[in-house]
């Protein structure tokens, strides 16, 4: 049979894999107005394709991927991506209020069906500085607008713990509407944990070691096994599809356009197969429990479905050939069907320009806190060194890799806080993006004042991007869109990402995704030691540290 973009009326034979039976067998899907009207067995039929649910990104910040909703759709729809869980708190940090309607308009625009979430932690922390704030009024009145499903990720665990009132009002709001609260908990243990998880909260997507993942299973938590651009934990966790399969999702959190262009849910599927896991344990983490526990309007290849599935090439390393949301065909053979569309600005950049002296660092001591940056991990570590000066300014050192991490606060006038950072790597030159989770100010890392402010300048000036110094020449990826992202076509915006990845690994990072980990320095949400506007951030202690330490 011919197959068209917008076809809503057809036949299809094929190898049905029926999920919730556990069982694969050949049959005809007839689709009628977008809707599934039955599945006809054809026992005996020979076919060398099969029909299955499409995936689910059971967590992900589509702001992350620098591309708008439309634009995200367009790119994850080619493999098998036919819904999202999404918690839109970066650009609510951006704009509040404001940016979730600006979501969830562009997002009834995209190809697949996004969820989204009240995003519960804005500002993330007390100690930041963020564009807005989201209330417990405002929390109450997200739950109620359509295209909300869900309660965001609960961030500031510590403030559940000890039960900070504003907080609990807003769990409890989430409760009285009957939506499920996503948590956010990474190394919680033990008392701690069991008055998180008792706090109502159900899922956890930030588990780095399979121990931590398997304590809070034991509560009760459901697992989202996560492997992004910057967070990489898909091959500590993936037993647990073996272990507890029913209790796992799989997400990706954050996905830059240039992994996402090769790969999306499709791919921890096909690991965890190649890993001898269950191809129905695997296929439901990937789909059924997503929508069954957010309570998701997307079709599981059921008679009576939405018309959202997949044609995939074989079972033991699946390859998607077609994709269906709502009966069209959106994307066949790697090729989408989605068109670029343009999308309304939307922005707040209210900053000045630096000077290079804005960005020295006058010594107070000999011995500072160093942040250590992590390859592939949101967690930092800290050490202590014995810093360089001249003329009582700290210096950079490059031989020993202890370059400057500054944030610029993008809403106001005020200093930079300037601190020290290990493992960027760099050998020359510096890089600034205005993508820093949570509050998304500018962030930057660099050898030299010059090149610092260069940069920083670059990224206030364009309203948003990421910018690369070296010496007196700057490049700049505009993110013109809060700030966060892209109105250019995704493919481009992709290969541009992926020239600048390759320019900040030329001035010498090692690290997998140089631009993503520093965009995670200032996420004061996530131990051990990050960079805040008011300074250094003890994460474990929650509150700020002074950049000496005493000899």
């Amino acid at each position: 049979m011919t197959f068209s973009p917008t076809d809503r009326s057809f036949q299809i034979s094929a190898n049905i894999v029926d999920v919730h039976r556990r069982r694969v067998f050949p049959g005809t899907v007839v689709v009628h107005n977008a809707r599934i009207a039955e599945i006809i067995p054809q026992i005996g039929a020979t076919y060398t394709s099969y029909l299955a649910p499409g995936f689910i990104d059971a967590h992900v910040h589509v702001e992350s991927s620098m591309l708008p909703p439309s634009e995200f759709s367009r790119l994850a729809v080619v493999h098998g991506t036919v819904a999202t869980v999404s918690d839109p708190h970066e650009i609510a940090n951006v704009l509040g209020m404001e940016g979730v309607a600006w979501m969830l308009a562009e997002g009834a625009e995209a190809a697949m069906k996004i969820c989204f979430g009240a995003p519960s932690c804005v500002p993330a922390t007390p100690f930041d500085r963020a564009g807005a704030v989201l209330g417990v009024a405002e929390i109450e009145a997200l739950l109620g607008v359509p295209g909300i499903g869900y309660l965001s990720e609960m961030m500031n665990y510590p403030g559940v713990v000890s039960g900070q009132a504003d907080l609990l009002a807003k769990l409890a709001a989430a409760h009285r509407a009957g939506l499920p609260i996503d948590g956010h908990a990474p190394g919680l243990g033990g008392p701690d944990l069991a008055a998180y998880v008792a706090a109502g909260i159900t899922t956890d997507h930030e588990c780095v070691e399979l121990e931590e993942a398997r304590a809070k299973l034991a509560l009760g938590m459901k697992i989202l096994i996560r492997e992004g651009s910057a967070a990489k934990n898909f091959d500590a966790l993936w037993p647990l599809l073996v272990e507890s399969p029913e209790w796992c999702m799989l997400c990706s959190d954050d996905k830059h356009p240039n992994d996402l262009i090769h790969g999306h849910i499709d791919a921890l599927v096909r690991r965890a197969l190649a890993n001898g896991a269950e191809l129905f344990d695997v296929w439901r983490a990937a789909s059924v429990h997503p929508v069954d526990h957010y309570s998701l309007d997307v079709g599981l290849l059921r008679a009576g479905d939405s018309a959202d599935f997949i044609e995939i090439d074989s079972l033991d390393e699946p390859r998607v050939r077609r994709v269906w949301i709502d009966g069209e065909l959106v994307a066949q053979e790697g090729v989408s069907f989605v068109a670029h569309r343009k999308t309304v600005p939307v922005n707040r950049f209210t900053t000045s320009l630096k000077k290079a002296k804005d960005f020295s660092i006058p010594a107070e001591g000999q011995r500072a806190r160093v942040i250590e940056a992590l390859d592939g991990q949101l967690v930092t570590g800290e050490r202590v060194v014995t810093v360089e000066t001249c003329d009582g300014i700290v210096m950079t050192n490059v031989e020993s890799d202890i370059l400057k991490l500054a944030l610029v606060d993008r809403y106001g006038n005020t200093p930079p806080s300037v601190a020290l950072v290990a493992n960027f790597g760099l050998k020359q030159g510096a890089i600034a993006s205005s993508v820093s989770h949570d509050s998304h100010n500018v962030i930057a890392v660099g050898v030299t004042d010059d090149e610092l402010a260069r940069a920083v300048n670059g990224v206030i000036e364009a309203g948003g991007g990421l910018a690369i110094a070296n010496g007196s020449v700057l490049n700049m990826l505009p993110l013109p869109l809060a700030g966060l992202m892209s109105d250019a076509d995704g493919y481009h915006v992709a290969a541009e990402y992926h020239r600048f990845d390759r320019s900040a690994k030329e001035l010498g990072s090692p690290l997998t995704a140089p631009f993503m980990t520093l965009s995670f320095m200032a996420l004061l949400v996530i131990p051990a030691l990050k960079l805040g506007p008011m300074g250094l951030f003890d994460v474990v202690a929650f509150q700020p540290v002074s950049l000496w330490v005493p000899n």
